[in-house]
């Protein structure tokens, strides 16, 4: 689960810039969450901070049970190493390695060996598909596939979060449709996921929608199942806004339209 309480988040850029302004939320297990804003919202600073990439100024982060805001610097980068998977807009892969090093890359720093690592890449490259471009260096891929070669490089590690930034911003229309359809796998599969985008249609495959502009979240909504059939999503946990940690499967009020869009009250939007 991830959790984070009244969360603010400051930088200097020639003036005080507030990224984040007080915000709240629950990621609970398992969950497929949606981040969607304008340039500048704050939603990046979000993402760096459940990736324990960043800290906050003031409030509480915690991922999977460790407390990113308190935890140090090493800490935070065995976090990285185990419990979190990212997966870039950019691709951000080694230009002169192989599918298979890529995805090794995570795997490095822990207590595996080299064919216990090589063969962790290759279980999950055919997993995306790729079992047939193991060798292939990224200039020998397509975007799409490149995309794939992060995403498994994203799982191998086995991660309980996926963090995913962007993943179609690089890629064209249908590719990025079927990357969508993989990273609902991913998430049919246990891991909790969470997506930043600025398309609706992306975002339109979580099981809901954070909204959120200059570092407050303005409101969450809830998709119903017909919505995310539509977009080939996948997922069907309901989330609780609350804040709480409480979770569980909605009836089918829960996801009726007129609960859609929650106020951004309580637990969420800023502090007090």
């Amino acid at each position: 689960m991830v959790r984070l309480a009244d969360v603010r988040k400051t930088y200097d850029l020639g003036g005080t810039v507030e990224a984040l302004a007080g915000v709240s939320l629950t990621l609970d297990e398992g969950s497929y969450t949606a981040v969607m804003g304008p340039s500048g919202s704050g939603k990046s600073t979000l993402l760096n901070l459940v990736g324990a990439l960043d800290t906050p100024d003031e409030g509480h982060v915690a991922v999977a049970g460790h407390d990113v805001d308190t935890d140090s610097e090493d800490d935070r980068a065995a976090i990285r190493g185990t419990e979190i998977g990212f997966v870039f807009q950019t691709f951000n892969l080694m230009p002169r390695s192989n599918a298979v090093e890529n995805v090794t890359l995570p795997l490095v720093f822990d207590d595996w060996s080299r064919d216990r690592r090589r063969e962790r890449a290759r279980e999950v490259l055919e997993r995306v598909g790729l079992g047939d471009r193991l060798d292939h260096r990224p200039t020998e891929l397509s975007g799409g596939q490149r995309q794939r070669v992060a995403i498994a490089r994203a799982l191998a590690p086995d991660p309980s979060v996926v963090l995913a930034d962007e993943p179609t911003g690089n890629i064209d229309t249908e590719t990025g449709s079927e990357i969508m359809t993989l990273l609902g796998e991913v998430h049919a599969r246990g891991n909790t996921v969470l997506l930043v985008t600025h398309e609706r249609r992306i975002a339109e495959h979580a099981d809901r929608i954070v909204h959120i502009r200059d570092g407050v979240i303005e409101s969450i909504e809830r998709l119903d199942t017909d919505e995310r059939d539509r977009t080939d999503g996948h997922g069907s946990d309901d989330i609780d806004d609350s804040g709480d940690e409480s979770s569980g499967r909605g009836d089918g009020s829960a996801r009726d339209r007129s609960a859609e869009r929650d106020s951004a009250t309580g637990s969420v939007g800023r502090g007090e």
